[in-house]
C-alpha cells in the first residue's frame, strides 16, 4: 500500500514532465520554421551566385529543395516515418550542395539542422555516424578560415549530445510512466481480489450463522402451527411470524448470493416486489409511485435508494397497525433522486427510525454526497433521501 501510495505523486510529476517536453515541441515546431525561414531569406539574400543558369542554377534548386526539407522535417515529426526520412534526407544533400558551391551559405545551417535536430531521432550508433558525417562536411567543405569551422563543429556536437540527452530523458520518462502505470493496474487488481475474498469470507460466515439460525427458527414455526391448529388467533399469529422468517431467508440467501458470486445489487426496479412482500407480511396497504428513469443512478445510489426503503418498511412494520397506510415515493430528477417513505396512522403508535438504522442510512446518504432526513409528521413519520444522479 505505501509503495502504491508512493506511486500516485511520482505518475503525476512524469506526466507534468511529459506535459512540458510535448509543449516545448509544440513551440519549436511553429517557430523553428519561421526562423529558418528568415535565416534562408537573409543567406540567400547576402550569399551571391543563385541564377537561372549553371552553377547559379544548381544553387537555386538547392535553396529551394533546402527550404522545403527544413520545413517538411518540422511539420512531418509526428507524420509517417517516410516522409520524415525523406525531409531529412533531401535537407541533407541540399545541405551538402550547398557547403560546397556557398560555403558561407545556408549549407552551414542545414548540416547543423539535419545532424542535430534530426539525427537524435536515429539510434544512437547510425546517429553518431551522421553527426560524424557532418562534423566532416563542416570542416573539409566548409569556409576556409579553420578556427570558425571548429567552433561550429564544436557547438553542432554539443548540440547533439544535448538532444540526444532530452531524447534519452524523455524515452526513460515514458517508460518509468508505463511501469507506474502498470504498477496501479496491478494495485487496483490486487484489491479487488482481496475484496472478492473479503466478501467470500462473510458470505460463509452469514450462511453458517444467519441462514442456518433462519432455517431452524422456519422449521419450529411449522411445527408451531401443528400444535396451534385448534387456536385461530395463534395459529394467524404463528403463521405470520413464519411468513416473516421465511422472506427473512430468502433475503438472507440473497444477499449470500451477491456476495459469494458479485451478482447485480438490487435497485429501485426491486421496489415493486419489496412493497408486495411488505403488504403480505403486514397486511399494510402500501402505495409505490416511481417517476422518472432510474438508469440514470449509478449502482451505489441505485443500491442506497433500495436499502433505505427497505429499512424504513422494516422499521414500520415493528410497530404499525393494520389501521396504517404507507406511501413511498421515488421521484428521478435531473441529476438528483428523491425518495420518500412516509406512513399514515397515529403517531404515538409509530416510532419511526431510531439507532443503528438509521445512523446506517444517513451514513449511506453521506458517502455518496446525499442526504437523508428523518422525523415525524402530524400523521405518522418520514424518511426523505436524496442522491446525486
Amino acid at each position: 500500500m505505501i509503495a502504491g501510495a508512493r506511486s500516485v505523486p511520482a505518475l503525476v510529476a512524469l506526466r507534468h514532465a511529459r506535459a512540458h517536453h510535448e509543449t516545448t515541441w509544440r513551440w519549436l515546431r511553429l517557430v523553428g520554421p519561421l526562423i529558418i525561414g528568415l535565416q534562408i531569406i537573409v543567406l540567400s539574400q547576402s550569399a551571391p551566385g543563385p541564377g537561372r543558369h549553371g552553377e547559379g542554377l544548381v544553387i537555386s534548386v538547392a535553396i529551394a529543395a533546402f527550404a522545403a526539407s527544413a520545413f517538411g522535417t518540422f511539420a512531418a515529426r509526428s507524420g509517417p516515418t517516410w516522409v520524415r526520412w525523406l525531409s531529412i534526407a533531401v535537407l541533407f544533400v541540399a545541405s551538402v550542395v550547398l557547403l560546397r558551391l556557398q560555403p558561407s551559405g545556408p549549407g552551414v545551417l542545414g548540416v547543423f539542422v539535419a545532424v542535430a535536430l534530426i539525427g537524435r531521432k536515429l539510434p544512437p550508433i547510425p546517429g553518431t555516424a551522421v553527426v560524424g558525417a557532418g562534423l566532416v562536411l563542416l570542416l573539409v567543405g566548409g569556409d576556409r578560415s579553420p578556427l570558425p569551422a571548429l567552433l561550429t563543429s564544436i557547438a553542432m556536437a554539443s548540440f547533439y549530445a544535448v538532444m540526444r540527452l532530452a531524447e534519452r530523458l524523455s524515452e526513460t520518462n515514458e517508460e518509468a510512466e508505463r511501469l507506474l502505470l502498470e504498477l496501479e493496474r496491478t494495485r487496483d487488481a490486487q484489491a479487488r481480489a482481496a475484496a472478492l475474498a473479503e466478501r467470500q469470507r462473510l458470505a460463509r460466515e452469514m450462511h453458517d450463522v444467519l441462514a442456518h439460525s433462519l432455517s431452524a427458527l422456519v422449521l419450529q414455526l411449522e411445527g408451531a402451527t401443528v400444535l396451534a391448529a385448534g387456536d385461530d388467533r395463534l395459529s394467524g399469529v404463528i403463521d405470520r411470524a413464519r411468513h416473516l422468517a421465511g422472506s427473512g431467508l430468502d433475503e438472507a440467501r440473497h444477499a449470500i448470493g451477491m456476495l459469494r458470486d458479485d451478482q447485480a445489487l438490487p435497485g429501485p426496479g426491486e421496489l415493486p416486489a419489496l412493497t408486495a412482500r411488505f403488504e403480505n407480511d403486514t397486511g399494510i396497504r402500501c402505495e409505490l409511485t416511481v417517476a422518472g428513469d432510474e438508469h440514470a443512478l449509478d449502482a451505489d445510489a441505485r443500491l442506497a435508494v433500495y436499502r433505505v426503503a427497505q429499512e424504513s418498511l422494516t422499521n414500520i412494520a415493528k410497530h404499525a397497525t393494520r389501521q396504517q397506510c404507507v406511501t413511498v415515493k421515488l421521484n428521478h430528477e435531473p441529476g438528483l433522486a428523491r425518495l420518500s417513505v412516509e406512513d399514515y396512522g397515529d403517531p404515538a403508535t409509530t416510532s419511526g427510525c431510531s439507532g443503528y438504522g438509521l445512523t446506517g442510512m444517513r451514513e449511506r446518504a453521506e458517502l455518496l454526497g446525499g442526504r437523508l432526513d428523518a422525523g415525524p409528521t402530524p400523521t405518522g413519520f418520514r424518511v426523505e433521501l436524496e442522491v446525486p444522479a
